[in-house]
């Protein structure tokens, strides 16, 4: 009876300490905290200080981490040129709207023709 009662007072101690104990099982949204795409922003921008001309596609993704938007295509072969791939990957650099959602007018792109790095910044972007 005695181990009976000493059972129950442990197992009463015990439920009342974790009283207000909180599991946060999720996408981790709410843990990057209101600021997360400023902060998101600046080491993008500073990386973006890191790449250099001629870099292949997995140099540039090492140092940037994953784009928010990527674009692919093939220009097809002409008399003047063979066919080429045409990588663009996005990430966000600038605040557009304070709607919480990133969109490609708040993104640097970043081009690779062949999978080399050949310019980021909307010129890049508009000459391919």
């Amino acid at each position: 009876m005695k181990s009976n009662l000493l059972a129950a007072a442990l197992i009463a101690s015990i439920s009342l300490g974790l009283t207000g104990c909180v599991l946060n099982v999720g996408d981790h949204e709410s843990s990057k905290g209101h600021n997360y795409w400023e902060v998101q922003q600046e080491k993008n921008r500073t990386n973006l200080t890191k790449l250099s001309l001629g870099m292949s596609l997995d140099q540039v993704q090492i140092i940037m981490g994953t784009s928010d938007f990527t674009e692919a295509f093939v220009n097809q072969a002409s008399e003047q040129s063979a066919a080429e791939t045409v990588n663009v990957l996005f990430y966000r650099t600038q605040w557009a709207k304070g709607d919480g959602k990133t969109t490609k007018d708040e993104c640097t792109p970043v081009v690779f023709r062949d999978g080399k790095l050949i310019g980021w910044g909307d010129t890049a972007y508009k000459q391919i």
